[in-house]
């Protein structure tokens, strides 16, 4: 296979969420949640960026900010599916050979990792899916089972490797660092679409993985490491982390 060369970056977004309800449309010094998503997503200067969004008020608050948006079912299973629906409305052609799945909450995102994340596509044709991941250097993160975990073998000195699974545990054991996976996706578009036509996994759905249920098919994800794990905003605890890490000044 040939490495892709045209990518585009899609946030999936929904309001629905349990432990902080509307937070896309949370302020953050002005600006809604979502819109900084969409800010450090262009600012990675990868591609054209589009917000996959469940609801009409989400649409609006990007495309007040000067955003593209287009508005998919607000039944999906996942955050893929959303992406996947809202490529097709966007690029029915088929002109962007890899899409980026870049989650709506992560308004802290460094722009220079969302372009690490298409290294590995790059680099390699026979990529299907690309990620990235970051070591870890606390027994609170390691332990944590919300912190999910990426088995890779990189060799000393490496910043790709190929990933063999995802848990919630602290794997593999032995000597050596552990990984904290950091949840944005690089698809070919094949694959993308391959891996939305597939059955949940066995084993996705005990560990609640999305991603192994490609693994499970015997497609290939490697991963890029990177310095800096950025904050998911999934609480108000999160929220007003986010807000001091991004402050005017910081």
């Amino acid at each position: 296979m040939t490495s892709p060369r045209n990518p585009i970056i899609v946030i999936p977004v929904r309001m629905a969420s349990v432990r902080l309800p509307g937070k896309p449309l949370a302020d953050i010094h002005g600006s809604p949640m979502i819109v900084h998503v969409w800010r450090r997503a262009v600012e990675s200067g990868l591609g054209p960026v589009l917000v996959a969004a469940a609801e009409a008020e989400v649409a609006r608050a990007v495309e007040d900010a000067g955003g593209r948006c287009v508005l998919t079912r607000a039944d999906h299973p996942s955050g893929s599916d959303r992406v996947f629906e809202a490529l097709q409305k966007a690029d029915p052609n088929g002109a962007h050979d890899a899409v980026i799945n870049l989650q709506g909450d992560l308004p802290t995102m460094d722009p220079a990792a969302i372009r690490a994340v298409m290294d590995p596509l790059i680099e390699d044709g026979e990529v299907d899916i690309a990620t990235l991941i970051t070591e870890i250097s606390g027994p609170g993160e390691r332990d944590d089972p919300n912190v999910v975990k990426a088995v890779v073998g990189l060799k000393p000195g490496a910043t790709t490797g190929r990933a063999l699974y995802f848990s919630r545990v602290a794997v593999p054991g032995g000597g050596g660092p552990i990984y904290h996976h950091i949840g944005i996706y690089a698809y070919t578009r094949d694959a993308l679409k391959r891996f939305v036509g597939l059955p949940p996994g066995v084993l996705e759905q005990r560990e609640r993985l999305e991603q192994l249920r490609a693994l499970e098919a015997g497609m290939r994800i490697d991963a890029a490491l990177v310095d800096t794990l950025p904050l998911g905003v999934d609480t108000s605890a999160d929220l007003e982390r986010a807000r001091q890490i991004l402050a005017p000044g910081e």
